[in-house]
This record gives structure tokens, sequence and C-alpha cells, in this order.
């Protein structure tokens, strides 16, 4: 008795100890499957053409890395190894069952398969309940990306309780109702298992009495089948949740990769060459362009020829073309006809890390990233010293309401750089245009959402920012070029 205590002592510690080890060992692999998961979704995002972010709102993109992955996270940490436990415990003791009475192991597998007909038909219903689920939940978050971003805007109209109205009944409403009718499809399914399960225990005691009253079985072998029928059914249950968990999976690893299947439709060529250090000379060769492909043409039969080092001013209304052209320059989108080149290098032909690596830009919305002054400044190169970014803040006029900031070029300008007026944070992005320096500069309405003290310090600074590279400058209305000095 006392080496069986042991023993059994034994067996349960090491039970523990293994126990703990498999939940490390997959927590550890899961969080890595899971980081590398999002590692990817990120980089694929990242280079995503422009036209696909026109398309999908970032608060979607949010739910699909956080929201979706999380999702996936509660299959590989629990559900992969426990599943395969219950499937072995399982057919371990329906081969127990069957030595014990095979006739009565028959019921038993009968069973079984009524369950995975069950769980079959219901796996359709729940697919697409997790589907719509996932997909509102995407929707919400878009809704609030959207709110918390314009809540200026907002309060400025008083629209707060519209607002709310709006988020309620549209979104989370929806929301809620969503996951009630996910809610229902789980409800229905489990009770249908609990009660598949009672109806074949009742026909086992059934059939196990009259077994047992006709001599063919004893009472002892019945009761040693009943428990291991009680076995039975508790992997059965376990599974049973598995498998609601795999759906809810299935339908999160269905939208991410929707977005891991989105096809670039602006990719490096398999024989794209890095682009070296360039001029600036820009050709455009009969050049049209349609956003859609039956759609209008927005640019038709251009051609340019802009040398090394001139400023070119593009002027017309909303609509016209112009950012459109120099991101066919930049290679945002590629042209539907003609062809551009820089130095005599078509743009589809080299890399777009490298052609973009040589253009500085300047838009009317100036983006901060959240971090200090001089960190923002640096985006422009990253290898820069501080007295090189401190220098090209000195150049384009900054340096003096940068010194006045709390801490210097070490204050944090906070996200989206709110800390900071426009006409500052243009400022900034000047310099950071200017750090990277570039041998293509594009302006594009740079100048029009700011002060008129502002637009002076810039304008003394324009002639040093243009000089020696070739420039394209964008504006509405043509007194914008002229306010600025450019020739």
């Amino acid at each position: 008795v006392s080496q069986s205590r042991y023993a059994l002592l034994l067996v349960q510690t090491l039970g523990f100890l293994g126990f703990r080890v498999q939940l490390m060992h997959m927590a550890q692999a899961g969080q890595h499957v899971l980081q590398s998961l999002r590692d990817e979704l990120f980089v694929h995002v990242q280079y995503l053409s422009i036209s696909f972010f026109s398309r999908y709102e970032a608060g979607r993109l949010i739910a699909r890395i956080i929201s979706d992955v999380n999702t996936i996270r509660e299959l590989i940490n629990y559900a992969v190894v426990g599943t395969l436990r219950e499937v072995l415990t399982l057919f371990g003791i329906i081969i127990v069952m069957a030595r014990i009475n095979l006739t009565l192991t028959g019921v038993a597998v009968v069973v079984l398969v009524v369950l995975i007909v069950i769980a079959n038909y219901w796996r359709i219903y729940a697919r697409d309940a997790y589907l719509q689920v996932s997909e509102i939940n995407s929707q919400v978050n878009a809704e609030l990306s959207e709110s918390f971003n314009g809540v200026r805007v907002t309060q400025a109209f008083g629209r707060q309780a519209h607002n709310y109205d709006r988020f309620r009944t549209t979104f989370n409403l929806r929301l809620r109702e969503a996951f009630m009718r996910a809610t229902l499809v789980s409800a229905l399914f489990f009770p249908s298992i609990e009660l598949v399960g009672g109806i074949a225990i009742g026909a086992l005691i059934y059939l196990g009495g009259s077994l047992v009253l006709s001599d063919v079985l004893d009472v002892f072998t019945l009761l040693t089948f009943m428990l291991y029928v009680d076995q039975f059914f508790f992997p059965v249950r376990m599974l049973a949740q598995r498998y609601n968990l795999f759906q809810a999976t299935m339908a999160a690893g269905y939208k991410i990769f929707q977005v891991m299947d989105w096809k670039i439709e602006v990719d490096d060529r398999p024989n794209a060459q890095p682009l070296p250090r360039i001029e600036g000379h820009v050709r455009l060769e009969d050049v049209s362009f349609q956003y859609e492909r039956d759609g209008e043409a927005i640019l038709q039969s251009i051609n340019l020829d802009v040398p090394a080092g001139q400023t070119i001013a593009l002027v017309g209304h909303t609509g016209a073309g112009k950012s459109t052209l120099v991101k066919l320059i930049m290679r945002f989108h590629d042209a539907t006809q003609g062809r551009i080149t820089i130095d005599g290098y078509d743009v589809q032909e080299v890399t777009q890390e490298s052609l973009r690596r040589q253009f500085g830009v300047v838009l009317q919305e100036t983006h901060l990233f959240t971090g200090t002054v001089m960190d923002n400044i640096r985006y422009g190169r990253l290898n820069a010293t501080d007295e090189e970014i401190i220098h090209a803040a000195q150049t384009v006029g900054a340096h003096e309401f940068i010194t006045q900031l709390e801490h210097g070029y070490h204050t944090e300008v906070r996200e989206g750089g709110t800390l900071l007026s426009m006409g500052q944070r243009q400022l900034i992005a000047y310099a950071r245009a200017l750090l990277a320096d570039p041998r293509i500069l594009i302006l594009d309405e740079a100048t029009s959402n700011i002060d008129t003290q502002t637009e002076k310090i810039i304008q003394s600074a324009l002639d040093k920012v243009l000089e020696g590279r070739t420039s394209f400058v964008i504006a509405h209305r043509l007194s914008t070029i002229t306010r600025s000095g450019i020739s």
C-alpha cells in the first residue's frame, strides 16, 4: 500500500510537471506564430499600393491585425494540443469498450457518427455567424478611428449626440446583434450534444440491461462499460467546445488572409535594378492614366521634358490631375500607357525603394509621427546626426520656434503633431524633406494652409530648398506660385 501511495504521488507529480511544460511550450510557440503573423500582415500592408488604402479603412486593418489575430491565439495556445489529446483519448476508450462488449460499443460509435453529422450541419451557420461578427467588429473599429481623428470637427459643430446615435444604432447595436446570433448558434449546438449524449446513455442502459437479464452480460461488466461510456462523452463534449473555437478561428483567418492575398498593384519587377544617384532629368512620353479600368482618363497623352534642376509649377482646378501626375513619377501608380523616365531610367524598371529615396515630398496635410521634433525631422534620413537635423531646421526657418518649445528638439509632438500649429508642422515637413537631400522635390499645396508670417519664412527658405533640385510645385491658383517667389 505504501509503495502504491508513492507511485501515485510520483505519477501525479510527473503529470503536473508535464502539463506545466506543455502549457509553457505551447504559449511560446503560439506567441511566436502570432508575432510572425502580425509581422507579415504589417509588412504586407506597408507595401500595398496607395489605391488599397482608399478602399480599406484603417480601423478595419487594425481589427485584422489585433482582434482577428487574437482569436487565432486562443486556438494555437489551448486548442491544438487539447484537440489531439481528446481525439487520442476518445479512440483509446473506444478500443477498451470494444474489448468489453462489441454490441454496446457499436451503439456508442453510431452516436458518435450522429454527433459528427450534427456538427457538420451546424458548421454552416456557425461560420456565417462568426464571419458577420468579424466584419461588423472591423466596421466598429473603422468608425471609432474616424470619430476620434475628427473629434475637433465634431466638437466644433456640436455633433457629439449625433455621432453617439450613429455609433449606437448603426454599429454597436449591429455588433451586439451579431454576437447574439453567434451565441444563439452556439447555444443550439451544445444542448444538442448533451441531448444526443443523454439519449445514447439511456439506450445503452436499456440494451445493456436487456443483455444482463438474458444472461448474455453480467452486471459488473455492464457497470464497467457504463463507467467507460461516461469517460467516452467527456472528450466528445470537449471536442464540441474546440469545434466552436475552430469556427471562430476559421472566420478570423478568412478575414486575415483576405488582406494577405490582396494583390500589390504596383510591385517591383523581377529584374528591377536599384536606381543610382540621379541628376533629376524627368521625361513623360505620351503618358495616359485612369484609376479604374473602364473609368474616365485623368491624364491623356501627356508629354513633358523637365531638365535636371528645373522647377515646374503645376496649376489647375481640383481634379485636373496635378497630384496624379507626380504620383505617376514617384510610381505610386503605373501609367495606363506611355513611359516615364528619370535620367533615362524607366521608373517601372527600377526598385521602388531606390526611386523614392531620391524624392522629397511636402504635402498640404503634414503628418507627424508620435515622437520628438528631432525624430520627425530625422524621418527624412534615419542616419542623420543631430547637427545635420539642426542645420536643416535652420535652413528652412524652423529652428527659432523649435528652440522655444518646452524641450526644444526633444519636445514630444504627440500623435499627428497636435501640439504644433499647422505652420509649425509645415516647417518641420520642409526640414524633413531638406534633410533627405532629394534630387527631386515635390511641393503639393505646401503653403496653402499656413499664415502669412510663416509663409514669408518659407518663401525665404525656398530658394535654398529648391537650389540644384528638380522640383514640382503644385497649386490651385497661379497667385500661390507667384507669392512663393518661384520662377
